[in-house]
């Protein structure tokens, strides 16, 4: 047994042991903050539009007249996240309440799916369909990578 873990008669050694196990779980910590990128919502709100505006080709006169509509549904769409984010912590002993967690997820799904089309006929009218496929996939394809790249910090 190393010298540093022999335990004596006061406890001195369990001290030790105490001391060494909470320096190596403050340096762990210490170690996985610097590691984990903080998420700015600006920056991802920038870098999505930048995206979607080159893989899409949009002109500058596209953009202007398209990302104002595009950041209210964003808007919308966040609402209903949040939502959807606060049902999933119910408690799984409860019958009933899972019964109601399961049919506001539904109406939750159906609501963004509306939300979507409505906002996709929006964007039909601001700039051509093929555009707005374009976008559509630019947006999935944007989040794909993104969510990539943060598994991998």
């Amino acid at each position: 047994m190393p010298a540093w873990l022999n335990i004596d008669q006061e406890g001195n050694g369990m001290k030790k042991i105490l001391f060494v196990v909470c320096s190596l779980l403050l340096a762990l910590n210490l170690f996985a903050q610097q590691e984990k990128p903080n998420f700015d919502p600006a920056k991802f709100e920038a870098e999505l539009e930048q995206f979607v505006t080159t893989e899409a080709c949009l002109c500058p006169n596209e953009a202007s007249a398209f990302f104002p509509v595009y950041r209210e549904m964003r808007k919308k769409q966040k609402v209903i996240f949040d939502q959807i984010r606060r049902s999933r912590h119910t408690d799984t002993s409860n019958d009933k309440a899972c019964e109601e967690a399961i049919q506001k997820q539904d109406r939750l799904d159906l609501e963004i799916k509306q939300l979507q089309q409505d906002y996709h006929n929006q964007f039909m009218r601001i700039i051509p369909a093929s555009k707005v496929l374009k976008v559509i996939r630019a947006e999935e394809k944007f989040h794909r990578q993104y969510f990539r790249k943060m598994a991998k910090h």
